[in-house]
């Protein structure tokens, strides 16, 4: 079965999510991260993915803005930082602008030439997703940005997958998903799309039984791949 529609996890795959803490850390008035922006974002970011699946596990769904200050009011305080309400303030407009990677658009754009389907399937709520498109300038490269607030769950739920093939009428196994994430990747197999791990950091695969189709160091090939399955 041809592939008829890519689709992208957003952050950590399209958009670089340790962007608002660097860019926040460069700035002279943020001293009390200059040093330590990188613990700073690895724990932002743990505890925004952990805060995520508890709320599934739970039934507990609040949005994934909220979940994103929950878990950097976590992070702050766990570097002595939490009464510093400008920092906190800075970080959370960086992250409606966070960059996408430099290879983002020339990938999207060579998907749409060859005739394939792009869209983002993505935690984010929609007025996240639409600040981080229009901020990367990929409007027109995408033909739909889906989030998981239709459905009221996060990842890894099927019902999230499922926005895929409803929105495109199409088999499971015509999808090419993309994910920075392993755990994504791995959910995304299992329910029966064709996956491609980003793995940026050299990380060893999750033992969830069901691996990736492939494992790249960045999103350059996907087109190439998508063609060949």
């Amino acid at each position: 079965m041809p592939i008829t529609a890519c689709i992208f996890d957003a952050y950590g795959t399209l958009f670089d999510v340790s962007a608002a803490a660097r860019n926040a850390a460069a700035l002279p008035e943020n001293g009390a991260i200059a040093e330590s922006w990188q613990r700073l974002a690895a724990d932002w970011r743990h505890k925004q993915l952990e805060y995520s699946w508890l709320r599934a596990i739970t039934g507990e769904h609040r949005d994934f803005w909220a979940v994103t200050k929950d878990g950097l009011d976590w992070a702050l305080a766990a570097q002595g930082l939490a009464g510093e309400a400008e920092l906190r303030e800075r970080l959370l407009a960086l992250y409606w602008q966070l960059a996408a990677y430099p290879e983002v658009p020339e990938v999207l754009a060579r998907l749409k030439q060859a005739g394939i389907a792009t869209a983002i399937l993505s935690n984010g709520s929609p007025a996240m997703l639409d600040a981080a498109v229009h901020s990367a300038g990929i409007e027109a490269l995408l033909d739909d940005v889906l989030s998981v607030e239709s459905v009221g769950i996060f990842k890894p739920a099927p019902q999230v997958y499922e926005l895929v093939t409803t929105r495109f009428d199409c088999r499971r196994d015509s999808v090419l998903f993309v994910s920075a994430n392993g755990w994504d990747a791995a959910a995304a197999s299992g329910f029966g799309f064709l996956t491609a791990w980003i793995n940026r950091a050299g990380a060893p695969p999750e033992r969830l039984g069901h691996p990736p189709h492939e494992e790249l160091p960045d999103l350059t090939t996907i087109p190439e791949i998508a063609a060949a399955l």
